[in-house]
């Protein structure tokens, strides 16, 4: 019953996840944050299993640091995606798979460019302009082909947002009452005002 997005833009890319936490038809928890940092420029967007998404998200963002440690400069939002769909592949291979599915999206300082990355729980990668995760994808996606440019500007891409969570409110039958937003460009991770469905105008 989640939901993540993401939008890539010429220089900068917008996240949004839901901030529920649901087991069967319970939901356990309205403020879960499904952002998992992994460096200044670079950030993971996990749905899944709850105890799967904590504990890989972990394991992942650590090896990320690890390297920097030992090499004295930080994965390449492409070396890292790599990096995390192999361990989605090992994983899938062996007893104890992650049942995750995620999106990764970083700026790259040396080519200069914003790249987002969709990753599902049977270790299939692809760079895409946008893509969504979970119910809310079937929803998105046709307005995304509609209005999405990837030269929008921040304010525009966020309305661009807004306008794809309100057809989520407006034709999902499960509740998601609020998104939380980030923003990451090439000055870092930005927090971004979060978006609640009640407030849009449907």
């Amino acid at each position: 019953m989640e939901c993540i997005l993401g939008i890539r833009f010429n220089d900068f890319i917008l996240l949004a996840a839901d901030t529920i936490d649901s087991r069967s038809i319970v939901v356990m928890k309205h403020d879960v944050d499904k952002f998992f940092p992994l460096s200044k420029n670079l950030l993971m967007a996990v749905c899944g299993e709850s105890g799967d998404t904590t504990q890989f998200s972990e394991y992942i963002a650590k090896n990320v640091h690890l390297y920097k440690m030992k090499n004295d400069y930080e994965l390449s939002p492409r070396a890292s995606a790599n990096f995390t769909r192999r361990m989605l592949a090992d994983s899938l291979r062996s007893r104890e798979r992650y049942n995750v599915n995620l999106l990764m999206a970083g700026y790259d300082e040396v080519e200069k460019k914003a790249e987002l990355y969709y990753m599902d729980y049977l270790a299939s990668m692809m760079e895409l302009p946008y893509c969504a995760h979970g119910y809310g994808s079937y929803f998105v996606l046709g307005c995304l082909d509609a209005y999405y440019k990837p030269d929008m500007s921040v304010a525009n891409g966020y309305e661009l947002l807004k306008r794809c969570i309100a057809e989520i409110s407006k034709r999902f039958s499960i509740n998601l009452p609020t998104f939380s937003v980030k923003l990451i460009d090439k000055d870092g991770i930005h927090d971004q005002e979060p978006i609640h469905a009640r407030q849009l105008v449907i």
